[in-house]
């Protein structure tokens, strides 16, 4: 029986950066398609590697895709959410 073996590569400076940027944009794609779990599940790893950047990092994110993780989170998926727009 194979087996996929998953590499993980060590991502520091820009590559992290990179990547925060890809799966921003991937959610992005997700959420437009209406690809509701998608979405969540891409903006979640961009939320949690986001995360882990410092300050100056961060702000080599562009600021439009900082925004949208920002805004989606809070609005869409953010803690308490019951789905029903009590929170709204």
């Amino acid at each position: 029986m194979a087996t996929k073996k998953h590499k993980k590569r060590l991502l520091v400076g820009n590559r992290k950066i990179k990547e925060v940027n890809r799966l921003i944009r991937l959610a992005r794609t997700k959420w437009d398609a209406h690809e509701n779990a998608a979405c969540r599940r891409e903006r979640e790893r961009a939320m949690a590697l986001y995360q882990t950047l410092d300050a100056a990092e961060r702000e080599q994110v562009p600021q439009v895709l900082r925004v949208w993780l920002r805004y989606r989170s809070e609005k869409y998926f953010g803690e308490g959410r019951k789905g029903n727009g009590a929170n709204s």
